[in-house]
């Protein structure tokens, strides 16, 4: 069973940066594919950015140019920068993993889910 984990959360003001951290047991982000969702205070979920094995890389349109999507596989450990923060930003971030369809936004194909992240932005 995997098991995701995801820290890195806080308080920010606007336009200050965060990173968030996403760490597995028995999954290897090295040869598997990963993304990152929130959940914004009463809405719904939504992708935020999805990554493949060989890089390649994909980002809601809403934090394109803000967001990075990255790995560490010695540490085997997923990041999000996340820089220019908007107050539309805040929401509870999950990292999640494994999709039935690789690079999606749509956290129907993720199997597996960590517990999440809050972060809060204020303006």
């Amino acid at each position: 069973q995997i098991q995701l984990m995801e820290s890195g959360g806080g308080s920010v003001q606007a336009g200050e940066s965060l990173t968030l951290s996403c760490t597995a047991s028995d999954y290897s982000f090295s040869s598997g594919r990963m993304a990152w969702f929130r959940r914004p205070p009463g809405k719904e979920r939504e992708g935020v950015a999805a990554m493949v094995k060989d890089g390649d890389t994909t980002y809601a349109d809403s934090v394109k140019g803000r967001f990075t999507i990255s790995r560490d596989n010695a540490k085997n450990v997923l990041y999000l920068q996340m820089n220019n923060l908007k107050p539309e930003d805040t929401a509870m971030y999950y990292c999640a993993a494994d999709p039935r369809r690789p690079m999606s936004l749509d956290g129907f194909w993720y199997n597996f889910w960590g517990q999440g992240t809050q972060v809060t932005v204020s303006s």
